[in-house]
């Protein structure tokens, strides 16, 4: 049985989803299957939130399915309910990370200083999420904090594309990167799966060509 984390590293990158309406969360699990990237960080800022991870989960049980935008307690409890695998918040939150590793979930909070990355360390994580990415410094950050903490990995998300990914996915301390550029908005709207699986597929394609 494989760790999140080595299937985060296999993949390369995690599609951040954003639904407005639980009707697209199936049509939209598909097209990440069917697209080489069987995984889905949906993101809690949104009411179809919880009702989308249940139906991913419940339906494709093998899918790495987590929520994201993870702000309160009450919101993991209802995410991991809903069937979430993982558990990742915007910011380093003390009081989120000790209640999910009380109750045994994984969580990657978001970390963008060494006191944040500090914090993490003191409390077991081995990866954290780092975000905004190409806000807060993008690679050149990451690798001057990666260098007194040789232990942990980093989930850069915000601001990554398939134009920067190899910049990320080059160092040996990025687990994976959290990326919308395959999953937008207006075509998840649109219900353009099909296009939002072309786009899926190049991006697992590019991880691919990336680590090989």
């Amino acid at each position: 049985m494989k760790t999140i984390e080595e299937r985060f590293y296999e993949l390369g990158v995690v599609p951040v989803v954003v639904l407005d309406d639980a009707k697209d969360a199936l049509p939209l699990a598909e097209a990440l299957i069917d697209g080489g990237l069987p995984c889905a960080e949906v993101t809690f800022r949104t009411e179809a939130a919880e009702e989308s991870i249940r139906l991913m989960s419940g339906k494709y049980p093998d899918m790495l399915v987590g929520a994201g935008t993870v702000l309160t307690k009450e919101q993991v409890d209802r995410a991991a309910n809903a069937g979430a695998k993982f558990i990742v918040s915007p910011g380093f939150d003390g009081e989120i990370v000790d209640y999910c590793l009380e109750k045994g979930i994984p969580v990657f909070p978001g970390c963008v200083t060494p006191s944040e990355v500090a914090q993490a360390v003191k409390r077991g994580l081995k990866v954290v999420k780092f975000f905004p990415a190409e806000q807060a410094g993008g690679i050149a950050m990451i690798k001057a904090m990666a260098a007194p903490y040789t232990m942990v990995k980093f989930m850069p998300t915000g601001g990554i594309s398939a134009k920067n990914l190899k910049d990320y996915l080059d160092f040996s301390k990025i687990l994976c990167c959290g990326g919308s550029w395959m999953v937008k908005g207006d075509l998840i709207k649109a219900g353009d799966f099909a296009k939002i699986c072309q786009l899926t597929k190049e991006a697992a394609e590019l991880a691919k060509s990336i680590r090989s």
